[in-house]
Parts: structure tokens; C-alpha cells; sequence
């Protein structure tokens, strides 16, 4: 009897086991969108080095003032 697990506790158990697979996809895609954010801060500040004006920049990487406010140059 105590060997089988209940409905309950199957449920249960699903219910975690997607919970896991959820919050690793979300990390996961996170992780990603950060990496891409990090990418494209790189290749705005390489542009703006090689004189590229700030309007141009903004157009081609899609970044705002603010973002480029914040990069090192």
C-alpha cells in the first residue's frame, strides 16, 4: 500500500516536475535575451568609437538614448 503513490501525490508531483521545466525555460530565455542585450551594447559602442552619430546608431540597433546613455566611451 505504501508503495503506490496516491493521485494526489502523482498530481503533486507533475505539477512540480512542469513548474521545474517552466522556470528553467524562462532562465533560460532570460539568460539569452540579457546576452543579446549585452551584444548589442558592444556593437553600439564600436559604432559610436568609429564615429558613427547617435540617431544612426539607435535606428540600427534598435537601443534608445537612454541605453546609450549608459554606455562607456
Amino acid at each position: 500500500g505504501d508503495a503506490l503513490m496516491t493521485i494526489a501525490q502523482q498530481l503533486e508531483q507533475k505539477g512540480i516536475e512542469k513548474g521545474i521545466q517552466l522556470g528553467e525555460q524562462r532562465g533560460i530565455e532570460k539568460g539569452r535575451s540579457e546576452g543579446e542585450r549585452e551584444a548589442t551594447l558592444k556593437i553600439a559602442r564600436t559604432m559610436l568609437q568609429n564615429g558613427i552619430d547617435r540617431n544612426t546608431v539607435m535606428k540600427m540597433t534598435g537601443l534608445t538614448e537612454d541605453d546609450l546613455a549608459q554606455i562607456r566611451h
